[in-house]
């Protein structure tokens, strides 16, 4: 309630608001999810008949015929705590990570890099059928799955469900948070709406962490919605709400620990929208290359990496050198090879498979379709390469 009345407010300030006016829609004194800022002279009223009694919303009557326009407020600031180079801006937003933490956050960067790597690779000769790699965006995933805890329910790419689950961990008094990814091409689906909503008004303890990396498949962020993006969404639904460098590791992992904080204690959504950039094509079924400059995808890939500052960032602390990056670039390969090679001797999991882990008990009509794909088997089955699949 205390974020709808925020945001109401600050909808109703006069059109030249400042990015500072928008932080009214965080509350102060979260490190990294809000500032504080003096609160504004409410007007006074000679009686209650002056004051709105409309259930659905917290406002205020005005006299004047003015219309709301999507660019009154300046865009929402994206909170970092690294620059490109490395660098600490703010030094009272330094987590202070151990080195052994920061190292592992490097190394499972990198690993991600390098299997991204030899399996799109992999793909183009055949040897799987399909992959999506994570170039550019690194940070977002790293840096957030650091600040979860091992308990918290975590619903991945490709594509999102989320809030039942969190209404569940609600009830059940868990004390565990669902987080939700999802691009900012899915915030265009009615199932992101649906849950933001539900999330709200049931007070649901979930984080909605959208990876904002420019590009939906082959469709930019320009064609895909009007407005300040995704995160200006959230007030709007009663969600509380920030923007941050995905680019910049320690500020998703912030971002992430405050937000699951909160969420498990408050028992209330969370939208974090994190701005990236997908340096890579969107699959192995896409050529990123019809539809952007080579040039626009090798500025981010060369200046504005989330691997490279943090590596800057290993190296102004003198806990990591080019030797050790050299000898970890080679293991780490060799790790991606072993485990590849390993699963490839493995025979394909049973087609049967194909039907179980879903329902307690299976429906008539899925059972009808095993039944099928066995009598199709048994029938054809010497077109198939059965042999390659377990029994």
């Amino acid at each position: 309630m205390a974020v709808a009345i925020a945001a109401a407010r600050v909808w109703r300030l006069n059109r030249g608001l400042s990015q500072a006016a928008l932080l009214l829609l965080r509350q102060p004194g979260a490190r990294g999810l809000a500032r504080s800022h003096p609160p504004r002279q409410q007007q006074q009223f000679s009686s209650l008949d002056d004051k709105p009694q409309f259930p659905g919303a917290s406002a205020e009557f005005i006299d004047k015929l003015e219309f709301i326009q999507p660019n009154v407020i300046s865009g929402i600031p994206i909170y970092r705590v690294m620059d490109r180079q490395g660098q600490i801006i703010n030094p009272s937003e330094d987590p202070h990570l151990p080195k052994e933490k920061v190292l592992k956050l490097y190394k499972s960067m990198t690993l991600l890099n390098t299997m991204d790597r030899i399996l799109y690779e992999s793909q183009r000769q055949g040897r799987i059928s399909f992959y999506m790699t994570n170039y550019g965006e690194e940070g977002t995933h790293v840096g957030s799955a650091a600040a979860l805890d091992n308990t918290d329910l975590v619903f991945g790419q490709y594509r999102e469900a989320a809030v039942g689950a969190a209404y569940a961990a609600k009830r059940a008094n868990a004390n565990r948070v669902v987080i939700c990814y999802f691009g900012e091409g899915a915030a265009s689906e009615g199932d992101a709406h649906a849950g933001f909503n539900f999330a709200a008004t049931l007070e649901c303890p979930i984080i909605f962490f959208c990876r904002n990396n420019g590009y939906a498949i082959s469709t930019p962020t320009s064609e895909q919605y009007r407005g300040d993006g995704i995160a200006a969404r959230g007030p709007g639904y009663g969600i509380m709400s920030i923007r941050v460098d995905g680019n910049d590791v320690f500020a998703v992992y912030n971002a992430t620990k405050e937000a699951r904080r909160r969420a498990v204690a408050e028992n209330q959504p969370f939208l974090i929208e994190a701005m990236t950039y997908r340096i890579g094509h969107h699959s192995t079924s896409d050529d990123s290359s019809a539809y952007r400059s080579v040039d626009e995808v090798n500025y981010w890939d060369k200046q504005d990496h989330p691997i490279s500052r943090l590596r800057h960032y290993l190296l102004s602390q003198g806990w990591w050198d080019e030797e050790q990056e050299k000898a970890w670039r080679k293991q780490s390969r060799r790790k991606v090879m072993e485990a590849f090679e390993q699963a490839e001797r493995k025979p394909k999991p049973n087609p049967n498979l194909l039907f179980s882990d879903v329902y307690q008990e299976m429906p008539a009509q899925l059972r009808k379709q095993q039944e099928s794909l066995a009598r199709h088997l048994q029938t054809y089955g010497e077109h198939y390469p059965l042999d390659h699949f377990d029994k």
